[in-house]
């Protein structure tokens, strides 16, 4: 096989695969012509050279083969991300429990329910405008317009570019209880915003309180050593 660039989901280490971390196969299904046309089923495999993690990863997909002369076209019917259960990534335990669940969850039934998704999405970014800004309105757009004097420009307009794209921005005047349609890939737009968010507010102060605990013990050290 050729490498391929992996990012484990479960540990977040960038690598690259070889054998033998990686497996794949293809198999037709030697059955009577469906409404489906001639279809097979094409297996993929990580398992995470890290050995701090080691976990596996495994995808499949359905898909209706054209035979033309010698080649075959292959068409993706469905895909199912088996383990694990989706691409979420993985959430630090400084984030609050109830955020980290409705991402999750939002990630999870991404491409089973895009709607019940988009709510659970919504739900999240509330639950983190309200948890890291304090910032508690009757809806929320009228949080996130409160927003705008408070995060860096180029935060603001990731947001401000997400709710502008087609029902995105009405769902944000709705109870964010209340299932709204959604159009093609506006579940995965606001899940995206979600992890931007994620990394820029929570990543971000938990790394400066990192490097600011170091500077202390290091200048308490320092002081020690003048005694």
């Amino acid at each position: 096989m050729t490498s391929i660039n992996f990012k484990c989901p479960y540990c977040s280490h960038p690598t690259t695969i070889t054998d033998p971390n990686y497996f794949d196969c293809w198999q037709r299904m030697h059955v009577i012509k469906s409404d489906k046309g001639d279809v097979g089923l094409f297996i993929q495999s990580i398992t995470c050279p890290n050995k701090e993690c080691q976990k596996l990863w495994l995808r499949m997909e359905m898909n209706s083969v054209d035979y033309k002369g010698i080649r075959q076209d292959w068409n993706v019917i469905h895909q199912w991300q088996l383990l694990p259960e989706s691409e979420a990534m993985v959430l630090s335990d400084y984030i609050p429990q109830p955020i980290q669940q409705d991402y999750y969850e939002a990630c999870r039934i991404r491409d089973l329910s895009p709607k019940a998704s988009a709510t659970l999405a919504r739900r999240c970014l509330q639950g983190m405008i309200r948890d890291f800004w304090e910032i508690k309105k009757s809806q929320l757009k009228d949080e996130i317009d409160e927003l705008k004097d408070k995060v860096d420009p180029d935060v603001w307009e990731s947001i401000d570019a997400v709710r502008s794209v087609g029902n995105i921005g009405a769902h944000m005047e709705k109870d964010i209880n209340i299932i709204v349609d959604v159009e093609p890939g506006e579940a995965q737009l606001l899940i995206g915003l979600i992890e931007q968010l994620v990394d820029d507010w929570y990543v971000a102060r938990e790394s400066r309180k990192k490097r600011t605990e170091e500077l202390k013990r290091l200048v308490a050290n320092k002081e020690m050593q003048k005694k």
